[in-house]
């Protein structure tokens, strides 16, 4: 198979507009209104009076110091803003490898905007949430039908959060048996997500990580090593983020089922293996998903995200409260369950991104989950192919085999000779209006670069980020300056990293900002260079 070659430009021409907007609370103009504030109603007035004593000490000495702006000017800041995004509804969004980046449809976007969703509020009586809660529980139905699992809590706001109601389960499930103070060691692999060992970890246990063997399988020798009676649980993603599945899973879960732990699995890779295979067909005791990769809800820019939480039978009564049931009267929110780890999020989950995720999985249904598995393997090992065709590119690891979603690859080879970096390739790339990632620390892969095409992309689309690749590839040995001294089309630059590595000079928030640098104490600091988060 030979690089793309079309009789079109291989890649588009590309300029980031470029605004130098100021942050809006600069923008402010003392007095100047967006909107006037109805006074409130007499009767709403009267009801607050009759409860001021328990509101006094709730309200505020001063009123907030927000930005004032006329509409219009908010209206500009924020398309300007906009404009100095790349985004996956801009760009060829293939090289955000784990993260899953695929299409969310607009027509799911219309259904969430609805008043009869988005003026519900999760306090009010559920007799008026019939709708929304039908919704949450047979988003479950699908869930657990798609795992294999026996119950699903949908209340984890993202995936890592999800691995911590995990990891919580797997610690009170021990507690439960008398065994809490005993199990305090968690197995999980190199290339599994590092949430599940920063959650093990944050939660009290002991993390041991298994390293690849020589064709970047999980070592299963070394797991026999590591389990024993302190073995509270396993913590694995399969595929892993090299995109290599583990064709020995269920023998790596029966190992430490045989030690008296239990396995949870990472399905935040599980956009290749949808209707294919399940957690329940390895013999997994509880897993979670990201809503926000497998099931087409929005990134949302790091927030809010939706995390799936699913549990065999034995481990349902740990499941976080509430409860979403049915009975015969219509939905109910359960708040008990003796067993519960109790609320890992505020209320019973992100409602926006659960409608998302069930009307897309309601308008593929069992056969296309399928097929979104199968076209994601196709473009994957379409996009390997041609990646391996770029001199100085390679894919470390099970070599000849097909990969599931994604690849790790490696630039060592161009580095060696060019000494051009992973990071400096990713950053010209921006030039093209295309980016990508490199990978989690630490680098076992070197100069690694992470590519996962997901299911939305059409062959076009990877040919033109190919040829992108490619072309900077190309000038990094033609014109390595070119390359390392880039962005040059792009509104961002290239960051200081002893900012981000300075605590001491982090400022993430404006008031922080000038507390930090415009204080009268350390008024010395506000001529140096600065990151705001």
């Amino acid at each position: 198979m030979a690089l793309p070659v079309s009789p079109k430009p291989a890649h588009r021409r590309f300029h980031q507009a470029r605004w130098d907007e100021p942050i809006i609370f600069e923008l402010s103009t003392p007095g100047e209104r967006g909107i006037l504030v109805s006074q409130a109603e007499p009767a709403a007035v009267e009801a607050l009076g009759a409860v001021e004593d328990q509101l006094s000490s709730l309200r505020r000495a001063s009123a907030p110091a927000l930005p004032e702006l006329a509409q219009m000017r908010v209206v500009r800041h924020y398309l300007r803003i906009s404009q100095e995004n790349l985004g996956a509804d801009f760009n060829v969004d293939i090289g955000q490898g784990t993260c899953t980046m695929k299409y969310s449809p607009k027509v799911n976007e219309t259904i969430i905007r609805t008043p009869k969703l988005a003026e519900l509020h999760p306090l009010q009586d559920e007799a008026s949430l019939q709708g929304v809660l039908e919704i949450f529980w047979r988003t479950e139905q699908a869930i657990a039908e798609i795992s294999g699992m026996h119950a699903v809590s949908l209340q984890t706001q993202g995936g890592s959060a999800a691995i911590w109601a995990n990891i919580s389960m797997i610690r009170a499930f021990h507690e439960s048996n008398g065994e809490g103070e005993v199990r305090d060691e968690v197995i999980t692999t190199i290339f599994s997500h590092p949430s599940n060992a920063a959650c093990a970890k944050a939660a009290g246990f002991k993390v041991i990580t298994l390293m690849p063997d020589a064709n970047g399988y999980p070592d299963i020798e070394a797991l026999r090593a590591a389990v024993s009676p302190r073995t509270a649980a396993l913590m694995i993603t399969n595929p892993e983020d090299t995109g290599i599945y583990n064709h020995k899973i269920r023998e790596f879960v029966q190992i430490v089922h045989e030690a008296g732990g239990l396995a949870a699995y990472d399905q935040a890779n599980a956009n290749g293996i949808l209707g294919i295979t399940r957690a329940s067909d390895a013999g997994f005791d509880l897993c979670h998903f990201n809503l926000h990769k497998t099931f087409s809800t929005p990134h949302a820019s790091g927030g809010p995200g939706a995390g799936a939480s699913a549990v065999s039978e034995r481990l349902a009564p740990f499941l976080p409260n509430p409860r979403i049931e049915k009975t015969d009267a219509g939905f109910t929110v359960n708040y008990g369950g003796e067993k519960s780890i109790g609320k890992v999020a505020p209320f019973f989950g992100v409602a926006p991104n659960v409608v998302r995720a069930y009307a897309w999985i309601m308008a593929l249904g069992a056969s296309g989950l399928r097929q979104v598995a199968e076209i994601a393997v196709l473009n994957n090992n379409y996009l390997l192919a041609l990646v391996r065709q770029i001199p100085g590119a390679s894919a470390p690891y099970a070599t000849g085999k097909h990969r599931i979603e994604q690849v790790r690859y490696s630039w060592q080879e161009l580095f060696e000779d060019t000494g051009i970096s992973s990071e400096e390739i990713g950053i010209r790339m921006s030039d093209y209006g295309m980016h990508y990632w490199t990978s989690h620390h630490p680098y076992l892969v070197p100069q690694p670069f992470t590519l996962e095409p997901t299911e939305s992309y059409s062959k076009t689309e990877i040919d033109e980020y190919v040829a992108a690749l490619a072309q900077v590839a190309t000038e990094a040995r033609e014109n390595p300056e070119l390359v390392r001294s880039a962005p040059h089309n792009q509104t961002v630059h290239q960051i200081d990293h002893d900012d981000l590595d300075d605590p001491a000079r982090w400022a993430i928030t404006w008031r922080s900002y000038q507390k930090k640098y415009f204080s009268g104490v350390e008024a010395t600091l506000a001529e140096e260079p600065v990151s705001v988060g």
